[in-house]
């Protein structure tokens, strides 16, 4: 007689959510203490005496660029794995890692370059927001905040050559779009489709808080809309890897548009100010609906064929 395998059920949602929380603060821990040691490494014992040098701290831009990937990895990454450890999964199973289909892959891509004029036009009517004049303390605040953010986006963003966009696409495309999708998508969704029992509001509550998350308040809106649809991308196809590919192809565009734009010797903020025709702007969000529609249908077609192999 063979003995009976005994399945461990998973913990109730929110414990997940707090397990999640627990790992993240841990990841988190880990980075500030990172940050501390470098700053000692280049100020020495005056960083203790004088605590005001830490406002005024600036790394090199390569130590700047393992920092953020040393932080992706900790503070999304290995707690979304950690997840399912302690919750006694496996990862391909946990997360749906299946390998992908060349035909939705495709509609992915379409889909992301189709959506760049509507997007755009969210993120220029974003930028634009005002708030009442008792909330201008708020204002001031997420606009100082968003300066900052673009000041070290624009240093970042320098690059000389082939290696520099390289090094980029690791740092700022690839890295991200694994390690953010794995944490927002794969854990924080799944925990609020279980918490909520409506896939709708846990996408759009994963998406907020993926925006959110960012601290770059005037570009909320934009980011939100991304973190959405990545969400319904992962909820039809049920494979991961979609949505990586999508958040790649977001970030890696804004890149090698950087990268062109260095290379033309033209201001990035230019990038920005490209306008079109409203019609295009029509067009852009037909196309994205559309497509998204043929995503589903796919997607669905897919799965039943899938189901009837096993």
């Amino acid at each position: 007689m063979q003995p009976t395998q005994t399945f461990k059920e998973e913990s109730a949602p929110l414990i997940q959510l707090l397990k999640l929380g627990l790992f993240v603060t841990i990841g988190l821990i880990i980075i500030v203490f990172l940050s501390y040691v470098l700053i000692f490494l280049a100020n020495g014992n005056e960083i203790f005496s004088n605590p005001e040098l830490l406002a005024n701290v600036q790394f090199s831009i390569p130590v700047l660029k393992m920092i953020l990937v040393a932080q992706q990895i900790l503070v999304f990454l290995l707690p979304a794995i950690a997840l399912s450890i302690f919750e006694g999964r496996r990862l391909k199973t946990f997360y749906d890692i299946k390998k992908p289909r060349l035909n939705l892959l495709f509609i992915v891509l379409m889909l992301m370059l189709c959506s760049i004029p509507i997007l755009g036009l969210t993120a220029e009517l974003n930028q634009k927001m005002v708030f009442p004049s008792f909330l201008k303390w708020l204002e001031e605040w997420m606009v100082n905040l968003e300066k900052q953010g673009e000041e070290t986006t624009e240093a970042i963003l320098k690059m000389s050559n082939i290696g520099g966009l390289l090094v980029n696409l690791f740092v700022i495309a690839i890295i991200p779009a694994i390690c953010e999708e794995f944490i927002f998508r794969g854990a924080l969704q799944r925990i609020f489709i279980k918490m909520v029992r409506n896939p709708h509001v846990a996408i759009w509550i994963s998406a907020a808080v993926f925006s959110t998350i960012h601290f770059q308040f005037f570009g909320f809106f934009p980011r939100l809309f991304l973190g959405a649809a990545f969400g319904y991308i992962y909820f039809w196809t049920k494979s991961i890897w979609y949505t990586v590919f999508a958040h790649f192809l977001n970030n890696g565009y804004a890149i090698v548009l950087a990268y062109y734009f260095q290379k033309q010797n033209l201001p990035l903020k230019q990038a920005d100010e490209t306008s079109i025709a409203w019609y295009g702007y029509l067009i852009s969000a037909i196309l994205t609906l559309a497509l998204f529609k043929l995503l589903k249908d796919q997607s669905l077609n897919n799965n039943a064929e899938s189901n009837n192999q096993i």
